[in-house]
């Protein structure tokens, strides 16, 4: 197998990665915004995938120097090239994927 391909099956597989990409497609938004869109997702886990994310260059944070400190975060390049994948993927589990089925 490609090791390339691997690596991003391993990265994109990885618990809530695939989704914060989601969350972020229609642009920037707030800690609390990705937090609150995604149930059941503890802020620890969060943090710790935006950080990883970031290091991947998936996403980019942004600090804006108001008072408080606003902290944005935000798809790269890198990252919205994933949209297409992830909208295909979407529109396949549409039609494919029955709610309450297991593998």
């Amino acid at each position: 197998m490609c090791p390339r391909f691997e690596k991003a099956v391993d990265l994109l597989s990885k618990r809530w990665v695939a989704l914060i990409v989601f969350v972020l497609i229609p642009g920037p938004r707030r800690f609390g915004e990705i937090e609150s869109c995604l149930s059941n997702l503890s802020g620890k886990v969060l943090s710790d995938r935006l950080k990883e994310m970031e290091n991947e260059g998936i996403i980019q944070r942004t600090v804006y120097p108001d008072i408080p400190v606003r902290i944005e975060y935000s798809l790269t390049a890198k990252g919205t090239a994933l949209a297409p994948i992830l909208k295909e993927i979407g529109s396949w589990s549409s039609e494919w994927v029955e709610l309450g089925s297991t593998l």
